[in-house]
């Protein structure tokens, strides 16, 4: 076996799909995969045996929803006897107080809990699911009285904006000592949605403004980790740590992907934890190996003092706003699709009032 890149540290384990939330800005793939393909209790099992081989430290146990996995528990005990660290992200439909007890006597070790807004009636609206806003405190103490560490998961976008510093002040009366808040990233169900979340350049600066002085305020208090805009930003972000380097997604029926949005990339053939081993796959695959270093770089990226810091910024943004995932990505002003961004900002502001395209497994899945 050839190493070509470090061992990765982290796995997002995307256990199912399924989700009773339908948030219109949901990073799953428009195409969600339905219950009966996804990996088996055992599958999954040999999946963190082999990652924790390989070196990984972290495990975040995702979906869709991994409350829906009535096998919850059984994982996070196999990965803790593996001493991997275990991070459940989650809506928190589903929790209870005797699960929250079992994943604690199992032993998970953190919980991102998810929230929409800090207004009631907004929050249920973007999550499409009725009561949301109340379920999400009740699982919040329950969360704590287990003695979770409890991080609040947060987007902004134009229903929201203003209420930015809010959902940061919700964060710390909700018990948690993290926060992550990010404006919305365009993947997934955001790509048709993003004509009704996109917020205006003055709302999302304000909304920034906001939260970095929040940020400041609230230090010591509460971490507060802050993910701004591309859309309105001159630089592009370190995507993943840099395509293959650090961390690798495994979807609910076992592809292993580089990053959650990969297979919009579709000249790449992603391999299944079925057929291939978790190392095979990190090391050899040609699509892990696919944008790796610098050899798949064009000039404008090869050349720049940047290179090394944000590894060319996001592929599967470079594809969708570009047409290329090998170009440089277009939130970069050295970029030639870089005013690409500003006509869809504009044309964004014409559909501001149309409805949300809520995602929804299909009905036959989620039996």
């Amino acid at each position: 076996m050839k190493m070509t890149a470090p061992a990765p540290v982290g796995l997002l384990a995307e256990l199912t799909h399924r989700c009773p939330l339908g948030c219109p800005y949901c990073s799953n793939p428009l195409a969600l995969e339905g219950r009966d393909g996804e990996l088996t209790t055992d599958e999954w099992k040999r999946v963190f045996s082999e990652a924790a081989a390989l070196g990984v430290l972290q495990v975040h146990l995702s979906g869709g929803e991994p409350l829906s996995r009535r096998d919850l528990t059984e994982i996070v005990s196999h990965c803790a006897s593996l001493g991997l660290y275990t991070n459940l992200i989650t809506s928190g439909i589903g929790m209870n107080g005797k699960l929250a007890k079992a994943l604690a006597y199992a032993g998970l070790d953190h919980v991102q809990l998810s929230i929409q807004d800090a207004d009631a009636a907004s929050a249920d609206k973007i999550a499409g699911y009725a009561g949301a806003f109340a379920k999400k405190r009740e699982v919040a103490a329950l969360i704590t009285a287990e003695g979770f560490p409890l991080t609040v998961n947060a987007v902004i976008h134009r229903a929201n904006a203003t209420r930015a510093g809010a959902m940061l002040d919700m964060a710390v009366a909700l018990g948690a000592r993290r926060v992550e808040i990010a404006h919305v990233q365009y993947y997934g169900w955001a790509v048709p949605n993003r004509g009704q979340l996109m917020p205006s350049r003055a709302a999302a600066e304000a909304a920034v403004a906001e939260v970095e002085r929040k940020k400041h305020e609230l230090a010591g208090t509460i971490v507060v980790d802050h993910v701004v805009p591309d859309y309105h930003a001159r630089l592009p972000k370190a995507c993943m740590s840099g395509w293959g380097r650090r961390t690798l997604n495994i979807t609910p029926q076992g592809k292993a992907l580089p990053c959650h949005a990969a297979e919009t990339i579709e000249h790449l053939t992603f391999w299944n934890v079925r057929d291939k081993s978790l190392a095979d796959i990190w090391f050899e695959s040609p699509a892990f190996n696919a944008y790796r270093g610098t050899a798949w770089m064009n000039e404008t990226c090869r050349t720049c003092e940047r290179r090394d810091i944000d590894h060319g910024g996001c592929r599967c943004q470079a594809l969708a706003l570009a047409g290329d995932a090998a170009a440089t990505d277009p939130v970069c002003h050295k970029s030639p699709h870089h005013a690409r961004l500003a006509e869809i900002l504009a044309s964004d502001m014409e559909t501001a009032s149309a409805p949300y395209h809520y995602r929804r497994v299909p009905a036959r899945s989620l039996a």
